[in-house]
């Protein structure tokens, strides 16, 4: 049996096209957080920007940029799925506060604080050590609360992430990443680390990228075994799915995701050592059309329908309702993350 749950993908990194719609269809995808830049400025991210603006207009039977939790329930409504811009760096803000708004107001709705080196806000996860936030840091992570831009740690450092969270005046999203007591990587995260965004009001999504896992020979038991017992440690409101999925995306990508500008390394084989070239997937998760295949296998584990329907979508659509709202506006939605709405 497949079960009909509509989801929401924390984070995908993939190429989109006519090919990536229509799986995301066949998954029963209502909304998706798109990766608009990794190591770009803010002059290429307002061209990444422009590149998505054609190409929602494009689609526009199809897509919908989401703001907004209004703009959630409208592409829903209208049967198109919904796409949230975000970025996994703050490159775009270079060194100008001024900039947390403008993008903003550009519809980049989630900022990844640091992604895989030391940045002016803080460190990342691959770093040696970590000084933690820095006094830029403070000041952005107070100006996208104040804005409404989503605070998101997946690639950030230990103590970077724990000094964002105190920080932060709201809840921050951890939108692509796993427990690392299941899967020792320096990317997952630290019981500690957890503890403190399930206090914080957070949202951690797990993730299906191979490297986060035990690669291609993950089990969907041996995944459903973790979203179960995560949910049991952060509380089943906490928790929601970000696979960080590489759908259609080429070798050339994967230079510019992994090496960036940063390093005169040549690296023709597009990856580490360790990891050359993109990773295989398991086999119950090729592409989006694979969603239905998760939800069955957790109902089948034991969880209830609105657990599942959570995990799936729920939750994300709760946390980025009251997120994207102007700081100002928060009173109007309480009780939105506690589900009472």
């Amino acid at each position: 049996m497949v079960y009909d749950m509509s989801v929401v993908d924390g984070l995908l990194l993939s190429n989109w096209d006519d090919t990536l719609i229509e799986k995301l269809k066949k998954g029963n995808i209502s909304c998706v957080h798109a990766c608009c830049g990794l190591w770009e400025n803010a002059r290429e991210t307002l061209s990444n920007i422009g590149k998505w603006q054609r190409f929602f207009n494009e689609h526009h039977e199809s897509l919908m940029q989401v703001t907004s939790g209004y703009d959630l329930y409208k592409a829903k409504k209208e049967g198109k799925i919904g796409v949230i811009l975000g970025t996994q760096n703050t490159s775009p803000l270079e060194d100008e506060l001024t900039l947390v708004e403008v993008f903003n107001n550009l519809g980049i709705k989630i900022m990844q604080l640091t992604y895989n080196n030391q940045n002016l806000i803080g460190s990342s996860c691959y770093e040696a050590f970590d000084n933690g936030l820095s006094r830029y840091g403070k000041l952005v992570v107070e100006e996208m609360n104040r804005v409404g831009m989503i605070v998101d740690l997946s690639h950030v450092g230990e103590k970077t992430s724990m000094d964002a969270i105190e920080t932060s005046s709201r809840p921050v999203a951890i939108t692509h990443a796993n427990p690392n007591w299941f899967y020792s990587t320096k990317r997952n995260k630290s019981r500690e680390l957890l503890q403190k965004l399930r206090d914080n009001g957070g949202v951690l999504g797990l993730c299906i990228y191979p490297h986060l896992m035990n690669g291609a020979e993950t089990t969907l038991d041996e995944f459903c075994d973790m979203a179960a017992a995560t949910m049991e440690f952060m509380g089943g409101s906490q928790v929601a799915l970000g696979t960080d999925l590489t759908f259609n995306m080429s070798n050339d990508f994967l230079q510019w995701m992994r090496m960036g500008r940063w390093t005169h390394q040549v690296d023709y084989g597009a990856g580490s050592a360790e990891n050359p070239g993109w990773p295989k997937w398991p086999g119950w998760f090729q592409d989006p059309s694979d969603f239905p295949a998760i939800s069955e296998a957790l109902l089948k584990r034991g969880l209830s329908e609105e657990d599942v329907s959570n995990f799936l979508g729920r939750n994300w659509e709760r946390f980025f309702t009251i997120g994207f709202q102007q700081k100002k506006e928060m009173h109007k939605n309480e009780g939105v993350l506690s589900g009472n709405a």
